[in-house]
């Protein structure tokens, strides 16, 4: 039901920002009297091939325009008359130009046009994290909540960090908001550092460049010391099958005492399995080969817990990932900023063009060989697991208004097949007087499209190897 649920996220946040993205071609293509063949969410062929696999799951012709709903979910398109794309290449424009085809219009109306998904997106991102931040408001844990400090994880104490640390300032500035400790502008910037309070003493830590990339890696560098009760077990878990249950204090695990929750994630992961399951490739393997994967021998650790008062020891099997299956309740109190609309829409352009600032940032340090491209990508997979196995209306808009902003700058790069593709070659016929031919324009769409391929083809596949 989880794997379903992230699904259908993803589906629904997917159709409405190509939706939107292909409207904002489709409107300014019919203000300019462009004639549209279709508009599609989703393709309704096997991109790039666009005679293969023609059907669609629902569609209408309404006046010129054929209205439909593909069946290929990584994408969609809108069909402009005249203009050479993923649908049209130079032989299908032999003819003259008619009045009403793309390539019969002035370059800066053809510019308008290309512009118009991107401008589209960039409203949406706009407009979802203003409405988010109103209705919502902005939930913040309190820095002076963060009372027994911070613990390291073993990236934070390479980097400095010790347990007990309170920090009190970043890049010399004191803050109120913990979260800001992992805030993207700060990661990303150059020189940063970190102040904390030790043994009555300030001392300065310096971020290493790599930081975001071994974020990735190893998923944080601090974490509050915060204790915590069983807030909730999840069904057919480890957690569930040892008995545990809501309103239980986990005390020890095995031997190690767990009085924060920090604490309970390294003992787990310190009694995790080292055996797993076996993956689907390898599930295929043996199911060709006719063979069965031996199962792991079970390892119970023992957990002591207290419940109403008493205490009691359970048994338990760590999953590889360190996990047992329960919520955590943890006992320390968030705070919420609450806006105004009119306040709640200065916030919301900040947020959305700082996702587009961090988007900039992430490629800068790829480019100069601080972090690894590889780790920096994902896909649909990646995306998915964001949006969560709890269909959670916050998040899902949050998630969505940042990934309207992530699909605004991804096309603006000039890369042919992109419509930051088109728009450089629209720039340069603006400033040259004169346009590419369309064989030229032919072969970058052919050549961007094979670049497009490789890297959905090292997100889908390659990347799970590395």
């Amino acid at each position: 039901m989880e794997i379903l649920t992230m699904i259908g996220q993803l589906l629904l946040g997917l159709s409405i920002l190509v939706g939107i993205h292909e409207f904002g071609h489709f409107a300014t293509a019919k203000y300019f009297k462009i004639r549209v063949d279709k508009f599609y969410i989703f393709f309704d062929f096997l991109f790039p091939l666009p005679n293969v696999l023609n059907f669609a799951l629902l569609k209408k012709k309404i006046g010129e325009t054929e209205y439909g709903l593909g069946w290929f979910p990584l994408g969609g398109y809108v069909a402009i008359h005249g203009m050479i794309d993923e649908t049209q290449d130079a032989d299908a424009l032999a003819a003259e130009p008619q009045p009403n085809e793309f390539r019969a219009k002035p370059a800066w109306q053809r510019l308008i046009v290309m512009l118009g998904g991107v401008i589209m997106n960039v409203i949406t991102g706009i407009i979802i994290f203003s409405f988010v931040i109103y209705a919502y408001g902005e939930s913040y844990l309190p820095l002076s909540e963060v009372k027994d400090g911070i613990t390291p994880t073993a990236l934070g104490k390479e980097m400095g960090f010790k347990r007990y640390d309170k920090i009190v300032k970043i890049n010399g500035r004191p803050f109120v908001d913990f979260d800001s400790v992992y805030n993207s502008d700060v990661l990303l910037d150059k020189d940063t550092y970190y102040t904390v309070e030790r043994a009555n003493r300030l001392v300065d830590i310096p971020t290493p460049a790599d930081l975001i990339t071994r974020l990735n890696d190893e998923g944080g560098f601090v974490t509050p010391l915060t204790r915590f009760t069983v807030e909730s077990v999840v069904d057919k878990t480890p957690a569930m099958e040892a008995g545990l249950q809501n309103g239980d204090q986990i005390l020890k695990v095995g031997n190690q005492e767990t009085p924060f929750f920090s604490d309970l994630q390294e003992a787990l992961k310190a009694n995790a399995s080292t055996v797993e399951e076996p993956s689907l490739i390898q599930r295929f393997i043996n199911w060709v080969r006719g063979t069965a994967a031996e199962s792991a021998p079970e390892k119970l650790t023992p957990l002591l817990v207290k419940r109403g008062g008493q205490n009691m020891t359970l048994q338990v099997k760590v999953a590889p990932n360190g996990t047992i299956g329960f919520a955590p309740k943890i006992s320390i109190n968030s705070g919420t900023h609450h806006y105004s609309f009119l306040e709640s829409v200065p916030k919301g352009i900040d947020r959305a063009f700082g996702v587009i600032t961090g988007q900039i940032k992430a490629f800068g340090k790829i480019f100069r060989g601080e972090i690894s491209f590889g780790k920096s990508v994902g896909g649909p997979v990646e995306i998915a697991q964001q949006y969560g196995g709890n269909w959670i209306w916050e998040r899902f808009w949050v998630l969505t208004g940042s990934l309207s902003m992530v699909l605004a700058f991804m096309n603006l790069l000039p890369i042919p097949a992109l419509d930051g593709g088109h728009v450089i070659f629209l720039l340069y016929e603006m400033i040259a007087g004169r346009k590419p031919s369309d064989k030229f324009l032919e072969n970058a769409q052919k050549v961007g499209t094979a670049l497009i391929l490789a890297l959905m083809f090292f997100v889908l596949v390659v990347k799970r190897f590395i």
